[in-house]
């Protein structure tokens, strides 16, 4: 097959390939390092150094505007109809370079310490254990609706201060506004989007006047409080900070809970070394994470002249798609690495991203999974699947739609 055909199979509109698409994406990494994506106007990488590398290298970023106009890189402007969607996006870690980016995640980091992301435990076990027991009452159900989603966003509200019961707003903000970041969208998409993040910002506004009222040692009120040198974080800064974890917290537990039990009991034998304790939750969550990610594309737009990335030269203003999942099961990176091996214990993947957008709630996604897990081999030893699971019909952002269990 030639390399234009196997090209045209990398079709994220094809649900026969959003359901499957590992089979295609082998192909692509095997025939070639990069391609040209005609549709998306992308240079895209499949192997594992070329992405992790270029995660890596300053002479990329997530913006470009910190440097150029949209006129000097020939791309038009954003559309003012989704002011808000970008307004909620303006100062969000994900998008931001230095030293916008510097100063911003110096102060996070001052509040979303690991010492803080530890004494989180005992709030993350106890929603575990609340929403687990409910499950086992029940016998069989739903992984992702009576679990995943409530346990990540009552973690998540509890760690802001939100109140719990405003998680299910939060939780329809997220799903709204993270199909934005799909290779196509419909305007209908755009515009539930653009509501969703207008809401979310007028709650956060609420929520910051609040806490400033109130404090509560909580991270937005903490957000509210920190400060660096005379440096302090804007309402507009605490609101994206806080959205992005909201969003990339969420969706990415949620995903790699229902994407990594999926695979564990579907390979014979995985759960129960799992359920036996031969392989430590904490380990088998590293394996969830590479063998089906939740995120399977990441952008960079070359911002200086003279790169070159797996021997293509590249010019300002272009951008650059890194596919996870093809870098994920890179035979040059992994051994044998269509295998879900529970016990690899990799933790050098990509799953989190690399480089200065490494992500930042990485300690707390890993801990909220493995505590998941283990409550789940605990409660469940004989765990199966009822129903073969369907994933939602996107690419960028990988997850199930539903995933029945019998316990």
């Amino acid at each position: 097959m030639s390399l234009a055909d196997l090209i045209a199979r990398f079709d994220p509109a094809d649900p026969a390939f959003v359901a499957d698409p590992y089979p295609v994406l082998n192909d692509l990494r095997e025939a070639t390092p990069i391609f040209w994506n005609a549709n998306t106007e992308q240079w895209t990488l499949t192997r594992f150094t070329d992405v992790f590398e270029t995660l890596r290298d300053r002479r990329l970023g997530r913006s470009y505007s910190h440097l150029y106009s949209h006129a000097q890189v020939g791309r038009t402007g954003p559309d003012p109809r989704w002011a808000a969607f970008q307004q909620h996006e303006r100062w969000s870690l994900l998008c931001l370079e230095p030293p916008d980016h510097t100063r911003i995640r110096r102060l996070v980091a001052k509040v979303f310490t690991p010492k803080a992301v530890a004494a989180l435990r005992p709030a993350v076990q106890g929603f575990a254990d609340e929403l687990l027991d409910a499950c086992r009452e029940k016998g069989s159900f739903e992984l992702l609706a009576d679990y995943a989603q409530p346990y990540s966003v009552a973690v998540i509200c509890s760690m802001l201060g939100v109140p719990r019961a405003d998680t299910q707003l939060l939780l329809d903000w997220s799903h709204a506004i993270v199909k934005m970041y799909e290779l196509a969208t419909t305007d209908d998409v755009r515009a539930a989007a653009n509501t969703a993040a207008a809401e979310y910002i007028e709650y956060t506004k609420a929520l910051i006047a609040d806490k400033r009222r109130n404090p509560d040692g909580l991270l937005v009120s903490e957000l509210v409080q920190v400060e660096d040198e005379g440096d302090r974080l804007t309402d507009d800064e605490i609101i994206s900070t806080t959205m992005v974890l909201l969003e990339a917290g969420h969706e990415a537990t949620v995903n790699t809970l229902g994407n990594g039990m999926r695979a564990v009991l579907r390979h014979e034998g995985e759960w129960q070394r799992v359920v036996s304790g031969e392989v430590p939750a904490r380990v088998a969550v590293e394996e969830m994470l590479r063998w089906d990610p939740p995120l399977h594309l990441f952008e960079r737009w070359v911002l200086e002249d003279g790169v070159e990335i797996a021997g293509q030269r590249m010019e300002v203003g272009q951008e650059v798609a890194m596919l996870f999942g093809a870098a994920q099961r890179d035979p040059r990176r992994f051994n044998d690495p269509d295998r879900f091996d529970v016990a690899r214990g990799d933790v050098a993947h990509i799953g989190f991203g690399g480089g200065i957008h490494f992500c930042v709630g990485a300690p707390l996604a890993r801990q909220e999974i493995e505590v998941s897990v283990a409550g789940l081999a605990l409660r469940f030893p004989e765990l199966a699947v009822a129903v073969e699971p369907e994933y939602h019909p996107n690419f960028v952002i990988r997850g199930l739609t539903a995933l029945h269990l019998n316990g």
